[in-house]
């Protein structure tokens, strides 16, 4: 695409063949489920501008527990604070009442890759010629590193290893007359996924890549407007929803009210569906669909495709449950909690013993025992990435005493790995990327096993009768991705390795 950096093949080939995870790779054997992304809140025109980011960001800790970070703007001057760990560990009254101001921008962070450390905590925050910067983004820009090491030729220094730096010095850079132009200047060279909000002492600016393959959305309260990456959390603070974000939309408030521009082309429409499967909340709309009931509809397509006779129907927390019920619902056999799920457990993959690793995994979840004593058990899940967490949840199943486990998951076999934001494995690593559903089922210990068809899956979210495809980026699944005509051969081994999520930083 004209006026776009590409992406070498290189990328791909590593990715696929895991090269790169030829060290360090102890901490992720364990590792069997998607990280969440990030989440990004912003505020326009409203006195308590800080205390709502807080409260949408509250609202968003599912989709990053790394670090939060805020931003305010009294049109004069910024305020901000940035802290590891939860938002309510970063915030408190005192903190909050020291940012005043009527716009803000939030972030509550997952790192796809690299260093997980506040240096890399969103939002950040500059001072150039044009005045006070700060910028928030979800996604990943997958050229980054190439534009990157072209800036350092050119004497840029760098602070942090997260791409969305390199967004920031190409604004920096810009002879565009205005901060709007100067943004769609810097948009125009970005390839990859991504939901931006962008602040000056007198503007704030959304954007979203051409493909829209990360949620974004635009909410009102009272005369104040929002912007969130989901939904959730607009009901979070009593505002409510007005409309998505269009994919190559740049939207731009100041003191002369709101104005909508395009930076970019919408190309195909590619929202992420494991939004749909796993991600966002089940009580957001993503492109105006329900989660919940589109979880509900996956599962009552699993049993329609895949029917067991069985006694029990319970669903993995939290992700699986909704489908679980809609599982239930369509076949008859009962719902039952069989599975728990302990909140305030650590993350077990600090444990040094592969022993103490495995007793982690039963502090974070256990079987009713008397709910599957004796019972033939379908279990609900939603993907199964490596098989090490499938296999163990199967195996707590039958420690509690369930004659047969049958497990059905909501989504087609997870055999590719992301270049959007998502933190996957190597090709290599994706267990249904070299093995067969039977190898599959043998290997996590299920008596039968069945994953969602993506034809299900897809009329599960939504799916317009005739067409192929509602506009969702199933590459995950399929290996088709939606911006692979950009990815071309014309960076170095060493750039593209950088472009690998697990050797740059994305979020």
């Amino acid at each position: 695409m004209e006026g776009r950096d590409p992406v070498s093949h290189e990328l791909i080939r590593r990715l696929w063949t895991g090269d790169y995870f030829n060290e360090g790779t102890e901490d992720r054997e364990w590792f069997d489920k998607l990280r969440e992304e990030c989440g990004i809140f912003g505020v326009w025109g409203h006195s308590e501008a800080s205390s709502l980011s807080y409260y949408g960001l509250h609202a968003l800790q599912h989709r990053g527990q790394e670090s939060g970070g805020m931003v305010t703007s009294d049109g004069g001057e910024f305020h901000y604070h940035r802290g590891m760990g939860l938002v309510k560990e970063v915030f408190d009254g005192t903190r909050l009442a020291a940012m005043p101001g009527t716009a803000a921008i939030g972030h509550v962070r997952y790192s796809t890759a690299g260093e997980s450390k506040l240096a890399n905590a969103q939002p950040f925050v500059f001072k150039y010629r044009g005045g006070d910067l700060a910028v928030a983004t979800n996604g990943n820009i997958v050229n980054a590193p190439a534009i990157r090491n072209e800036l350092e030729a050119a004497g840029s220094i760098f602070q942090t290893t997260s791409d969305t730096e390199v967004v920031a010095h190409l604004i920096a850079r810009s002879k565009q007359p205005t901060f709007a132009d100067a943004v769609k200047e810097a948009l125009h060279r970005l390839n990859g996924a991504y939901a931006f909000l962008f602040m000056s002492n007198d503007q704030l600016i959304a954007a979203r890549d051409p493909n829209g393959l990360r949620p974004y959305v635009v909410g009102k309260l009272g005369d104040a407007w929002l912007f969130a990456s989901e939904t959730c959390a607009f009901d979070a603070v009593g505002g409510e929803y007005v409309r998505d974000v269009q994919p190559g939309e740049l939207i731009v408030l100041d003191r002369q009210g709101m104005r909508t521009e395009r930076f970019a082309e919408g190309k195909r429409r590619a929202i992420c569906a494991m939004e749909y499967i796993y991600f966002a909340r089940p009580d957001s709309d993503v492109d105006e669909i329900n989660v919940h009931t589109a979880r509900k509809r996956m599962g009552k397509r699993l049993a329609q495709e895949a029917f067991v006779d069985a006694d029990v129907v319970t669903g993995v927390p939290d992700s699986s449950i909704s489908a679980a019920i809609g599982y239930a619902e369509q076949t008859g056999i009962p719902y039952e909690l069989g599975l728990i799920k302990n909140r305030y457990t650590g993350r077990t993959f600090i444990q040094p013993s592969q022993e103490l690793r495995e007793q982690g995994v039963k502090m974070k979840l256990s079987a009713v025992r008397k709910v599957v004593e004796g019972k033939r058990v379908v279990m609900i899940d939603d993907s199964i990435v490596r098989g090490t967490t499938s296999r163990r949840i199967v195996n707590l199943l039958r420690e509690a005493g369930a004659v047969e486990v049958h497990v059905r998951i909501t989504s087609p076999p997870f055999a590719n790995p992301c270049f959007y934001g998502i933190d996957t494995p190597s090709r290599e690593e994706l267990i249904a990327s070299s093995k067969t559903v039977e190898e599959i089922r043998e290997t996590i210990n299920a008596d039968s096993l069945y994953f969602l068809s993506q034809e299900g899956l897809l009329e599960s979210i939504g799916r317009p009768q005739g067409e192929p495809n509602r506009g969702h980026c199933t590459a995950c699944f399929d290996n088709v991705y939606p911006t692979f005509d950009e990815v071309e051969s014309q960076t170095s081994d060493e750039d593209a390795l950088q472009l690998i999520p697990g050797c740059g930083d994305s979020t």
